[in-house]
């Protein structure tokens, strides 16, 4: 039997908000409040508020389990990676734990700006209690992963954030811990690097090591763990498998999701050259819902605003199911854009999904807008919007007139040919 990796018992943590103002007081003051002291430095009453990021969390991890952890923003996910990882200590509770760990929680969490690549390797290194002929084994491993080979010996301080994070990753995944712990690597960096990390983890979980996975990416998650724990309002709402738990935290809070718009354009997602407006899923006669009969169109419309003159954008979507499978990808081809430089101002475009590809369910969209000269992502918006396909049994869809079950990712209805007799060829 696996002996317990973590044991967290009633973990909660609190932090205090709001500004906390310091005056000096009055002889008169100091009277009335029956402090000994005649003058001094005093807290303004009233100037704090508590806030607890997680409250009475408990669960075991046994060696060897990668456990994924999901929730939205604010929900306690962070607070409890650095609360494992001993960056900070909790308020109340109980945090067992047997192995090193090894902590990717932020870009470059962990490494000195002011020393060079290697320099860092080797802090690292120490940090978790290896000896440096450890280090020197995986060093050539860990340089290559990382794709730095040419910039070892600079500061990090220089490296760009994709650098610093492939650095950071490599050293974590690498130096062979008990227990890794990773918040949100596969939000950075490009395609093929997140590739990378997810086969790293996978192997690093082959081994028998402990893996805390937190992902906005439900298709990672799925991939990757065999536990999932889902925590909402800094509470474990559920701790389980990764179908039952994915399929939950993807419905709640979903409601009707057909619009999403964003009217402050402070709070509107954007970059120095492009800001989200709004995502909206339309029906084919235009109209915005939440509800598509499997046989129609859907469209799904971005609206935003090019800031800069002299680029090249794009549209991105990509469409899961409601336990979090990627359905498939789609980039924006329009030939009336598709190489020109837009130039500042608002604009619309529109995805269009034809009518008998989707299966019946929850779709959620996933939004994204690049540059294509230089490419890279000016934003990405996760479970943007959502919408449910339908079906019947009136015999013009995929399933015709069978009212059984009928599995798969997409339901397309084919084109058949049928031949018979001497018009067959036999």
């Amino acid at each position: 039997m696996r002996e317990i990796a973590v044991q967290v018992d009633n973990l909660s943590k609190m932090y205090r908000i709001g500004a906390r103002k310091q005056r000096y007081v009055t002889l008169r003051e100091r009277i009335a409040a029956k402090v000994t002291s005649l003058f001094g430095c005093q807290e303004v009453a009233g100037a704090t508020n508590t806030m607890w990021a997680l409250k009475d969390v408990s669960f075991g991890v046994k060696q060897g389990e990668v456990v994924g952890i999901i929730g939205r923003n604010g929900a306690g996910k962070s607070t409890l990676l650095k609360l494992l990882s001993r960056i900070t200590a909790p308020t109340h509770g109980r945090i067992e734990i047997n192995g090193r760990v090894s902590s990717l929680l932020e870009v470059g969490t962990g490494f000195s700006a002011e020393l060079t690549g290697r320099e860092n390797v080797y802090l690292n290194g120490t940090i978790l209690g290896m000896k440096r002929a450890e280090v020197t084994r995986k060093f050539d491993e860990i340089v290559a992963f990382a794709g730095v080979e040419q910039f070892i010996d600079t500061p990090v301080k220089r490296y760009s954030s994709g650098m610093y994070l492939r650095l950071a990753f490599a050293v974590a995944a690498h130096l062979q811990p008990e227990i890794l712990i990773v918040d949100e690597v596969l939000a950075v960096g490009d395609a093929d690097f997140q590739k990378k990390c997810l086969g790293k983890m996978e192997g690093v979980a082959d081994q028998g090591r402990t893996i805390f996975f937190v992902s906005h990416n439900m298709h990672a998650i799925t991939r990757l763990c065999k536990r999932v724990i889902y925590l909402e309002d800094g509470q474990l709402r559920l701790d389980g498998s990764p179908h039952d738990v994915v399929k939950t935290y993807l419905h709640s809070g979903l409601g009707t999701m057909a619009i999403r718009e964003w009217l402050d354009p402070v709070k509107a997602p954007k970059s120095d050259v492009a800001r989200l407006w709004a995502v909206r899923v339309k029906a084919e006669d235009g109209q915005c819902t939440d509800n598509i009969d499997i046989r129609k169109p859907v469209g799904i419309e971005i609206e935003y605003e090019v800031l800069k003159p002299g680029c090249k954008f794009r549209g991105a979507i990509d469409v899961c199911n409601d336990e979090g499978v990627l359905l498939f990808i789609a980039l924006e081809q329009d030939p009336e854009w598709r190489n020109r430089v837009r130039p500042p101002g608002r604009y619309r475009s529109t995805a269009w999904i034809p009518g008998n590809y989707l299966a019946e369910g929850t779709m959620i969209v996933n939004v994204a807008i690049d540059t294509v000269e230089p490419y890279e992502w000016q934003f990405k918006v996760r479970q943007a919007v959502a919408f449910h396909v339908t079906d019947t049994t009136d015999g013009d869809s995929a399933r015709g007139d069978y009212a059984g079950e009928f599995p798969g990712l997409v339901r397309p209805l084919l084109k058949w040919d049928t031949l018979f007799g001497a018009d067959s060829g036999r």
